[in-house]
């Protein structure tokens, strides 16, 4: 390389020990001078130390840059050790990041600095969060605990040795690809859990609404509306929990094609943005002007975050679904795919929303996709208007359902005005 390009990558480099010595720094900002084994200058040179070894690399051998590791990580475990004897404090962090700034220091030099750069700003954010990653580990509970290295199993060991290729006689069950849809929606409920035990179970009804929205808004429904039952004077507040649960719905329908088919978003976008204002517009409305009564107090709890027989049955549920469609789709038409769209809708969106936009542009076209879809999400919101009248009563349906079928409404018409358009 160059003078110039060996200037900027020790300059990356020295960035790099700087970075992680002004975090160091703060750490121990209240030690006094000369009692700790590592600061600012310290790391900053260690950085500068990595990027100079990596440099008389080429023109030596690899030996030096082993040799100026393995005497640095001698040093620094040495005077980290005197550290912590006088102190009796045994953490090892300070000699792992001293040891991966030298690291990162050498690659700036040798490898690419964006990806030395990138790992560099991640140990440092790490090496920042020491007290809330302490006080989140203190609280983590077994099924938390469980329910993660569950989601990771699922995608870093099942998911890479499942058949990437269909499997069946008619060419549509590929269980990679149906495994992939069931760990999204996992990861989804996994989120909605996270926002919850993060922002508290207590903290307000449209906390829970959104959170609780993003794993199963009929849940959100049918807990909310039991709620209104016991505290009638807080129906208006609960019914505006009921309608932002039902638009994180459609956002999630949104993200879920997004990821998978963007370009069956065309089809969606404007349909669902148009009832999610109306659904919006009513539940903030609701929200405000509702009164805050002691229903508060007893909001949506999840206890687990997601369960692996339910995902397992969503992954069945996926799996049936994508077979009927493929073969409605092949022998009897889009009659019977919105009926099959109707009868999904009715307790869930996911399924159907996966499966079309699994087959969007091949065994079904984008349009009667996006249609198959809006009408689950119609039907879906139609359900839980019904769901909140049966269980909540007269007064939590008359609000939800009057809200909904405004948004319907704006569903229905802007989707016949795009088809219009479309056909002119």
């Amino acid at each position: 390389m160059d003078q110039n390009e060996l200037f900027l990558r020790l300059g990356v480099a020295l960035a790099i020990g700087l970075l992680i010595g002004l975090e160091r720094g703060w750490q121990t900002r209240e030690e006094p001078e000369h009692q700790r084994a590592a600061g600012l200058r310290t790391f900053a040179l260690t950085g500068l130390l990595g990027g100079i070894s990596g440099a008389i690399t080429p023109a030596t051998s690899p030996v030096v840059l082993a040799a100026a590791l393995a005497a640095y990580t001698g040093a620094m475990g040495l005077f980290s050790y005197l550290e912590a004897s006088r102190e009796n404090n045994f953490s090892v962090t300070g000699v792992v990041a001293g040891i991966l700034t030298f690291l990162l220091g050498a690659y700036a030099v040798l490898g690419d600095t964006t990806v030395a750069v990138a790992a560099a700003v991640a140990m440092a954010i790490l090496l920042a969060l020491r007290d809330p990653l302490h006080s989140w580990v203190k609280t983590l509970t077994w099924p938390e605990l469980r329910s993660a290295l569950m989601l990771l199993a699922m995608t870093f060991l099942l998911l890479p040795v499942l058949p990437k290729r269909p499997v069946d006689p008619w060419g549509v069950l590929n269980p990679a690809e149906i495994w992939l849809l069931a760990i999204l929606i996992a990861a989804i409920s996994f989120a909605g859990y996270i926002a919850v035990r993060a922002l508290g179970d207590r903290k307000g009804v449209a906390v829970a609404a959104v959170a609780g929205g993003l794993a199963s808004s009929t849940a959100v429904t049918l807990s909310f509306a039991r709620l209104a039952r016991e505290h009638p004077e807080s129906t208006r507040l609960l019914a505006g929990g009921i309608l932002l649960a039902g638009a994180t719905m459609l956002a999630r329908i949104l993200v879920l094609v997004g990821l998978i088919k963007p370009t069956l978003l065309l089809a969606l976008l404007w349909p669902v943005l148009a009832a999610g204002a109306v659904v919006l517009a009513g539940s903030g409305f609701l929200l405000w002007s509702g009164e805050r009564g002691s229903a508060q107090e007893q909001l949506l709890k999840i206890s687990n975050p997601f369960d692996l027989g339910t995902v397992l049955k969503l992954a069945g549920l996926i799996a049936v679904i994508m077979v009927v469609a493929k073969t409605l789709a092949d022998h009897v038409g889009t009659a019977a795919l919105y009926l099959l769209a109707a009868v999904s809708g009715i307790a869930d969106v996911d399924a159907l929303t996966l499966s079309m936009a699994r087959f969007a542009g091949g065994e079904v076209s984008l349009p009667d996709a996006g249609v198959a879809i809006l009408i689950a999400a119609g039907v879906n919101t139609v359900s839980k208007a019904v769901m909140a009248a049966v269980v909540g009563g007269r007064n939590l349906g008359v609000l939800v359902g009057g809200i909904s079928a405004a948004a319907l409404a704006a569903l229905a018409l802007t989707a016949l005005i795009l088809a219009q358009t479309s056909a002119g």
